[in-house]
């Protein structure tokens, strides 16, 4: 199921237009074919049905095709059903940052009304919103940070959880909380929850000394009394039963229909390369399929720079008639100058290759698709917390993702998804994606919920439990970086400290050191910088350009400083052309500003957008620590002093050198490899601290620093001391 792929084609879907940039004419025009557009939809023939179910049960599932329009029509019916009333808000949550403020754009746009007004989009560092939103797109994690404010999320009416069927971490969280959450405003009688409700019980439980479960938080009274909060939850078909089982058999709806049908074609036999299937493919659809583009989905960067150079290269054995096809490459850590080619129409009779990640399976809708080449691979994500270590490797699709991926060839007319693996293997894959929450580092979930009052977190009622070896795990990273006591509740300050910012718990911990350190300005920096997508982009054919140009602001100390003099050059290009600017009274100030800082970026190989995106990080971080009284100030020329504060912050990822020239992790014991990417990927440094522990085709360090051995048992002895 996928949220954006509910929405009517759009020429650019991230470049929602605001109601008065047409003239009247082209806006009457455009406002009668996005209507005509929205009636057409699936979900417009049982509007009246989905208000009715809503109404009628506290906990509703909805199945739906892609296409169908269940995410940007669903809250708009509820809002003209009237569960907007008394200030109240409908709040839809999206696993990714980009579907969030996609669809924002689209509904407000189909609403008629300005971006942040009665629709708008909330997301880490970056909030769209204003006191007469009524419609809230967000995502899932930000929601649950609600809740550490507002633990009855007492504004909302109505949430719908969207795309619940790709389970990240933080959507299984939230489905536990809003399982409290639903209980306890349902039970509430003048403000104070029954907590003593055994039937019915929702809620985060742990066992008492009778036996029977308990409300784990939630119950204290507030002296307020709440309406019944209404749960949504969207998913594919695969997945409803195991939502409606959870919420004791909730009901679920079927919206039937998608808006244009997809042909879906098999190969006789698995293929021996997938790769080289996939470029057959090309071609075979070039040469003999009508007009339309072609969306191929493969694993990686690499993999999307090796296709990209082969179709270039067997583009020219064809006849000269046929040589009207050219590629598009999009995956997350482009910069979003080139992402920007993907929504680009093709140059007149020829026809365009977008070369994708699983970026474009949910979070952006590219016109003009009309067929879909599917090898069924992508790149996972796994986390073993034994190791401490990220495996990063390539394994088969689900179900549900295959589905998802031939639903992109219908989204304007008829179309085609070619799988290149026989039917028979389709019936063989998973129904549906790992669970995140079986797959990942859950400290940060784990410091959230302490935030939240739940203490049990093993008897945290979650829709799959993560394995009690995982949870353990995190639970003493939590301590030994001082946010649990020893009972394992969460400390004051520094637990309390690090549930306030939105980051990483290690993260967290370095700034609150850095502030005793005296360089937290130099940390912020680097936390920003640790916080985006990678900030440098090394394309195939310039790789030596990249490595010149990176040379500028390499610091032989390492990653770290390197990142930092990546920005305050750009903050000083900056500086000195806004004073130029405004020396010459230059109007177009800020579309100027960030043109210069668009030119400066490509001439250094620097990707632009995570470059902006550090900067808006650095200033909600710093907006945060200002509040909780932390002192920014810098260590200036005292290198020393912030390589110290590395050693103290990160102290659980040190890893020292062996005879042989690798690293041993101290932490872990695991023999690895400075990545090729790093400053310090040829230096002989004694001892390093690392920010990321990698596995792909050999274990990898990435964000390296040197450091001096003797700083871990000064700065670190409650670790150390129980290492030796």
């Amino acid at each position: 199921m996928n949220s954006l792929s509910e929405m009517p084609s759009m020429a650019d879907p991230r470049q929602a237009l605001k109601p008065n940039q047409h003239s009247s004419e082209d806006t009457i025009a455009r406002r009668e074919r996005m209507r005509k557009q929205r009636d057409s939809l699936p979900i417009a023939s049982v509007r009246g049905r989905l208000v009715e179910e809503v109404k009628a049960h506290d906990v509703l599932i909805i199945v739906g095709e892609t296409g169908s329009g269940k995410t940007t029509q669903l809250p708009q019916f509820l809002f003209d059903a009237g569960f907007c009333h008394d200030g109240r808000v409908i709040g839809i949550t999206q696993p990714r940052r980009v579907a969030a403020v996609t669809v924002a754009k689209r509904v407000a746009e189909e609403c008629n009304v300005q971006l942040g007004q009665r629709v708008g989009y909330s997301i880490r560092f970056d909030d769209s919103t204003s006191s007469s939103t009524r419609i809230k797109f967000m995502t899932d994690g930000l929601l649950l940070r609600e809740a550490l404010l507002d633990p009855y999320l007492s504004r909302y009416s109505v949430i719908i959880v969207d795309e619940a069927h790709e389970r990240t971490v933080h959507t299984d969280v939230l489905l536990g909380l809003l399982k409290s959450v639903l209980n306890a405003r349902s039970k509430s009688v003048g403000g104070c929850v029954n907590a003593d409700s055994k039937k019915g019980n929702f809620g985060i439980v742990r066992k008492n000394e009778s036996g029977t479960q308990s409300v784990g938080f939630l119950k204290q009274c507030q002296g307020m009394k709440f309406p019944p909060l209404k749960l949504v939850i969207m998913s594919a078909s695969l997945d409803a039963r195991i939502f409606s089982k959870y919420f004791g058999g909730a009901r679920a709806v079927h919206i039937e229909g998608r808006q244009h049908p997809v042909d879906t074609l098999y190969t006789l036999h698995p293929q021996r390369d997938y790769l080289e299937a996939t470029l057959v493919t090309i071609f075979q659809i070039h040469l003999e399929e009508t007009p339309g583009d072609i969306l191929v989905f493969l694993t990686g960067q690499e993999e999307i720079e090796s296709v990209e150079r082969a179709v270039k290269e067997q583009v020219y054995s064809l006849p000269e008639s046929s040589q009207m096809i050219v590629t598009v490459p999009i995956f997350s850590s482009l910069p979003s100058e080139q992402q920007m080619q993907a929504f680009k129409p093709a140059p007149a009779g020829y026809r365009k290759v977008i070369l994708a990640t699983n970026i474009a399976e949910t979070s952006v809708t590219i016109p003009g698709i009309k067929y879909v080449v599917d090898p069924g691979f992508v790149k996972a994500r796994s986390y073993d917390p034994l190791k401490g270590m990220e495996s990063l490797v390539i394994i088969p699709t689900s179900k549900a993702q295959a589905l998802q991926r031939s639903g992109r060839a219908g989204r304007e007319g008829p179309g085609k998804c070619f799988r290149l693996y026989p039917e028979r293997e389709f019936e063989k894959l998973e129904d549906s994606t790992k669970p995140e929450i079986k797959r990942c580092n859950l400290s940060n979930i784990i410091l959230q919920l302490k935030a939240l009052g739940v203490d049990d977190i093993i008897g945290f009622d979650f829709l799959e439990k993560p394995s009690r070896a995982a949870i353990i795990k995190s639970l003493e990273q939590l301590f030994l970086l001082g946010a649990l006591t020893d009972d394992c509740k969460l400390s004051d300050p520094i637990g309390r400290q690090m549930a306030q910012l939105p980051l990483d718990p290690i993260y967290s911990k370095a700034l609150i050191l850095a502030s005793q350190f005296n360089c937290l300005e130099e940390m912020l920096i680097t936390v920003a910088m640790l916080s985006v997508e990678s900030i440098f982009y090394t394309p195939r054919e310039k790789s030596e350009e990249a490595k010149t140009a990176m040379k500028c602001f390499t610091s032989p100390d390492g990653d770290h400083l390197t990142l930092i003099n990546v920005y305050r050059a750009a903050d000083e290009l900056l500086e000195k052309r806004n004073r130029e600017l405004i020396g010459k009274n230059e109007t177009n100030f800020q579309r100027k500003t960030d043109k210069i800082l668009r030119k400066w970026c490509k001439e250094n190989f620097i990707n632009s957008r995570s470059l902006r995106h550090a900067h808006d990080v650095h200033s909600q971080i710093r907006g945060h620590i200002e509040q909780m009284g932390l002192h920014v100030s810098s260590c200036g020329e005292d290198k020393l002093q912030f390589g110290r504060c590395l050693a103290a912050s990160f102290f659980l990822n040190a890893a020292l050198k062996q005879p042989e020239g690798a690293y041993r992790a101290l932490a872990s014991g695991q023999i690895v490899q400075i990545h090729p990417s790093s400053v310090l990927f040829k230096s002989k440094a004694e001892c390093i601290i690392f920010n990321e522990l990698v596995q792909t085709n050999q274990k990898y360090i990435r964000n390296v620093t040197r450091i001096d051995y003797l700083w871990l048992t000064e700065l670190a002895p409650h670790y150390y001391a129980m290492q030796s």
